[in-house]
């Protein structure tokens, strides 16, 4: 594993300076040519993972760090492909993906292989692995089979596109939720306005920014907040009692991913902007 982050109630943010917030909440260096990198959250025990195939293929799946003879004894997870063309086999099924495509892979699969079509081009697969208890078959959502919404208005620079890829209405999992959203051209602010969902955690992988630019993501309770500088590759881990809001210094996008204890898209709480301190 990369790091292990254990987690923390509302009340540990006000001792926290900068660089414990970013050591509590935040996973950095996750995409790393030629190497898988996995952190481990005690958050729901969420795992976020990060591959790079270059010169020759990846592959997992013994569970000794989770405890378990395999990997996905009792774990399932998303695969979203953040950059080249590339291609994921599980127990010798092959699954081709392109930009923006997740797998699915469900409870028992035994092996995991991750390959780039081009290594001067690479596949950047991110991971979300949640615990299952359900049996739920693997599966390739392509881009064009996600869900579209377009929501937020232009005029408050939140318009934004979010695709759902693993979610009741596209394609089944026990308890995990995954998705991409994108800021339209000119937005900066995304999940406006801000809410919780104290039955699910959530974490951010944020992508395809410039080298120049970040991500602020704002934290905490909605009387008590914090921010996270944020750069490209970056995973913030958001626990249940936090809001999750951020704005750009230019393009970007994020996948988001979810587990708790339902899968109700609109299970949450919104929060007033007047009411952020």
């Amino acid at each position: 594993m990369l790091k292990t982050l254990y987690g923390a109630s509302p009340a540990d943010i006000d001792n926290m300076n900068t660089a414990r917030l970013r050591d509590e909440f935040m996973v950095e260096d996750l995409f790393t040519p030629g190497e898988i990198r996995f952190a481990y959250t005690h958050v729901d025990r969420m795992i976020v993972g990060g591959a790079v195939p270059t010169s020759g293929a990846l592959s997992f799946g013994d569970g000794a760090e989770v405890g378990t003879e395999a990997f996905f004894d009792a774990r399932e997870m998303g695969i979203a492909n953040l950059g080249g063309s590339g291609a994921i086999t599980v127990d010798g099924a092959r699954h081709e993906l392109d930009n923006r495509d997740i797998l699915y892979i469900g409870r028992g699969a035994k092996s995991v292989t991750l390959e780039s079509a081009d290594a001067g081009k690479p596949a950047r697969f991110y991971m979300n692995s949640v615990p299952a208890g359900a049996d739920i078959p693997h599966r390739l959502i392509k881009r064009a089979e996600s869900k579209p919404l377009v929501m937020g208005d232009e005029a408050k620079s939140n318009k934004r596109e979010l695709r759902m890829y693993i979610h009741p209405e596209v394609a089944p999992s026990c308890l995990l939720l995954m998705g991409i959203t994108d800021p339209a051209p000119g937005s900066i602010w995304n999940t406006m306005p801000p809410h919780l969902h104290e039955r699910r955690m959530e974490a951010y992988c944020y992508f395809d920014l410039g080298d120049e630019d970040r991500v602020f993501h704002f934290m905490g309770r909605p009387d008590n907040t914090r921010h996270l500088v944020v750069a490209n590759g970056d995973v913030v881990i958001s626990p249940a009692w936090s809001i999750h809001m951020g704005a750009g210094t230019g393009p970007y996008a994020f996948v988001w991913g979810m587990t708790g204890e339902n899968k109700v898209y609109t299970d949450v709480d919104p929060v007033a902007i007047r009411e952020l301190r």
